[in-house]
C-alpha cells in the first residue's frame, strides 16, 4: 500500500510590521508646544480663508507683534510663577501702579518735552515699583505662607487702588515723553521691526535661556514639581519663590514702561483682565496650573494665540465682549485638557 505524502501545511502569515516611527517625531508629537503651535496654525488658517483680503496683512502682522509683545513681557513672569506652582492675579494693577508712579515723576520733571535724563529715571521708578510689589508678594507667600491665589488677589486690589488715590481715579495728563513715544513706542528698528517688539524679543530670550539653561530654571521646576524633595537637596525654597515673585513684579514695571510709550496714558482703568489674558497664554503654552511644567517657547506661542483669535474676531466684525468669553473659553478649555493628561500619566 502506498503511503500518502502529507497534506502541506499552510505558512501562517506573520502580520506586517509597521515601520518604527522616529524618536525626534514621537518627541515631537509629546511635546505641549507642537499641540498648542497646531492650534495656532489653525487660528491662522481659518481667519485667512474666512476674510483672505483683510487678514494677515504685513500690517496685521505687525498689529498683532506689537499687541502681543507687552503681554508677551508679562507673560515670561507669569510662566516662572506658573511653574513653581503659584500663581499672580496681580500683574495688570502692578502694571497700573509702576505706570502711575513712573508718569508722576515725568509730569514733575518736565512733562512731555521731558528729555532722557527724565525718561531714565522714570524707567528706573516703574521697574523698582514692580520689583519691590513683587518681592512683598512673594515673602507673603513663601515666609508667611499665605496662599498666593489671595495674596495676589489682595494686590490686584491694593495696586489699582493705591494708584487710583495718587491719581484721584483720573489719567494723568502729559505723563509720558514725547520723546519715548516717538522713539520707543513708535520707532522701528531698521525702519521695520517696532522697539516694542525688539524690547519683547530680547526679554524673552534672556529669561528663555535662564528658565531653560541655568542653576535657577532647574530649581524653579524643581520647586513646581516637588517642593520638599527640592529643600531635601538643599535648594533655598523661600528665598527662591521671592525672587520669582519679584521677577513677575520687575516685568510687570518693564511693561508699564512700555504700555506708556505705544499708548501715551496710564490706562488705570484699562488692565482689569490682563492677568486672565496672561494665565491663558501660559497656560496654552503647556505649563500647568499645578506647577513643575512649561517653558518659555510655549508662552511666546501662547500669547499669539489670543493675539490671533482677538485679530480674526475684530475683523470678522464681532463686538469685543464676545472677544473676552472666547479667551475665557479657551482657557477653560486648556486647563481641562491639562487635567485629562494629568489623569493618563497617572494611569499610564
Amino acid at each position: 500500500m502506498t503511503a500518502q505524502a502529507p497534506a502541506p501545511v499552510e505558512e501562517r502569515r506573520q502580520p506586517a510590521r509597521r515601520p518604527p516611527v522616529p524618536s525626534w517625531l514621537r518627541r515631537l508629537a509629546a511635546a505641549n508646544e507642537a499641540w498648542t503651535f497646531g492650534v495656532l496654525a489653525l487660528l491662522v488658517a481659518f481667519f485667512t480663508a474666512a476674510r483672505p483680503s483683510t487678514f494677515l496683512t504685513r500690517y496685521d502682522i505687525t498689529q498683532i507683534a506689537t499687541n502681543a509683545a507687552i503681554y508677551l513681557v508679562l507673560g515670561v513672569g507669569m510662566t516662572y510663577v506658573i511653574i513653581v506652582a503659584g500663581i499672580d492675579l496681580s500683574v495688570g494693577s502692578v502694571l497700573v501702579l509702576s505706570a502711575v508712579l513712573s508718569a508722576e515723576y515725568t509730569i514733575h520733571h518736565g512733562g512731555a518735552k521731558s528729555g532722557w535724563g527724565t525718561i531714565a529715571v522714570s524707567t528706573l521708578i516703574a521697574l523698582a515699583t514692580g520689583l519691590v510689589w513683587g518681592a512683598l508678594q512673594g515673602w507673603l507667600v513663601a515666609k508667611a505662607k499665605v496662599p498666593p491665589l489671595i495674596v495676589t488677589l489682595g494686590g490686584f486690589g491694593a495696586a489699582l487702588g493705591a494708584a487710583q488715590i495718587i491719581t484721584g481715579g483720573q489719567d494723568p495728563a502729559g505723563a509720558v515723553s514725547g520723546r519715548l513715544q516717538r522713539t520707543i513706542g513708535f520707532g522701528k528698528l531698521f525702519g521695520q521691526i517696532p522697539w516694542l517688539v525688539v524690547i519683547a524679543f530680547g526679554a524673552t530670550l534672556v529669561f528663555g535661556l535662564i528658565l531653560a539653561f541655568t542653576r535657577f530654571g532647574r530649581h524653579t521646576y524643581a520647586i513646581g514639581s516637588n517642593p520638599e524633595a527640592a529643600r531635601r537637596v538643599g535648594v533655598d525654597v523661600d528665598a527662591h519663590l521671592i525672587k520669582v515673585y519679584a521677577l513677575v513684579g520687575l516685568l510687570s514695571g518693564l511693561g508699564s514702561v512700555m504700555w506708556l510709550a505705544y499708548f501715551g496714558t496710564t490706562s488705570i482703568a484699562g488692565h482689569s483682565t490682563d492677568n486672565l489674558k496672561v494665565i491663558t497664554a501660559v497656560v496654552l503654552g503647556g505649563a500647568s496650573l499645578f506647577g513643575g511644567r512649561g517653558s518659555v517657547l510655549g508662552t511666546v506661542i501662547g500669547v499669539f494665540i489670543p493675539a490671533v483669535l482677538s485679530t480674526g474676531l475684530i475683523i470678522m466684525g464681532v463686538q469685543q465682549y464676545w472677544q473676552d468669553v472666547a479667551i475665557g473659553v479657551v482657557l477653560v478649555a486648556a486647563v481641562y485638557l491639562d487635567q485629562l493628561r494629568r489623569r493618563g500619566r497617572d494611569h499610564g
